[in-house]
């Protein structure tokens, strides 16, 4: 079924959520944190909120506004993920945030789709901008435009050895763990499921649970293991992780405020997240 194109430009309604420390915390440990993080484990000291938390109050109305296209949500997979932070995260309260389908773009075999977010607190203080590129397996070739290619920021020198590399495995239930934070896609839990749309090995790690494992790798590398200073991040998901894998976030700081960023996975020596940077404040 093709794409409903009349969606570029529609925005949801504004959608509230409320969430306490133990969202906060949550989140934390479905991308990773360990004991030896506990300023965001511990209600005592804050918490503090992963900057990556700002994806979690998009995806119920993100969701809302793809099945509006009418692709088969079974098809899709996350293509690559922005975040611009304004304001910092509280460790407890309101979020209001609106999505909007920038464009829907023809990837020959796939179709990519780009929805932007805008989340406010509850004092209607921007907090966070996100853009998602969301792309729908076998819904391509419809005579579309390409999707935009905006240089990015910051890159990867070429033929140099990366300034740190931050080694961390995943474990059997991380995908089942990083769920509870909202993306209940079956395809990181049913084995029987991710087999029926050609995941043979069994349920995937979410993107984005990938992409807050490489947050708090960078945190630990450049910041002094204080995550609040990154301000702008964003990663492209190149292939599937499973659950139990380990990664490997290697970064290049190209500028006293910037790292260049991908991430492997050691058991394969395959890059999964490339194109990557972050900005620190």
């Amino acid at each position: 079924m093709a794409l409903d194109l009349s969606l570029i430009g529609k925005s949801s309604s504004p959608t509230t959520i409320e969430y306490t420390w133990k969202d906060v915390v949550l989140y934390a440990l479905g991308v990773g944190a360990r004991a030896g993080e506990l300023d965001y484990l511990y209600e005592r000291r804050g918490p503090k909120v992963l900057p990556s938390f700002a994806v979690i109050p998009k995806f119920g109305p993100m969701l809302a506004l793809l099945a509006e296209t009418g692709g088969n949500l079974a098809m899709v997979v996350h293509g690559a993920e922005r975040v611009t932070i304004h304001a910092p995260l509280a460790p407890s309260g309101k979020f209001v945030t609106t999505v909007s389908i920038r464009g829907i773009y023809d990837m020959r075999r796939l179709a990519q789709v780009l929805v932007d977010a805008r989340t406010a607190d509850d004092a209607e203080r921007l907090v966070a901008e996100t853009t998602s590129s969301i792309l729908f397996r076998g819904e391509g070739g419809f005579d579309g435009p390409p999707p935009p290619r905006d240089p990015p920021p910051v890159e990867k020198p070429k033929d140099t050895p990366p300034t740190f590399s931050v080694e961390e495995a995943t474990v059997a239930e991380q995908a089942l763990l990083y769920r509870l934070s909202g993306d209940l896609n079956p395809l990181h839990a049913d084995p029987d499921f991710a087999r029926s749309v050609g995941f043979d090995r069994g349920p995937i790690l979410h993107g984005l649970c990938t992409f807050g494992f490489m947050i708090r790798h960078v945190a630990k590398a450049v910041c002094g293991g204080d995550a609040t200073r990154l301000c702008a991040f964003e990663a492209q998901f190149r292939r599937p992780v499973w659950p139990g894998e380990t990664l490997i976030t290697e970064g290049w700081q190209v500028r006293p405020d910037a790292v260049a960023l991908q991430v492997r996975v050691k058991e394969r020596n395959e890059v999964v997240i490339a194109g990557a940077w972050a900005i620190i404040s």
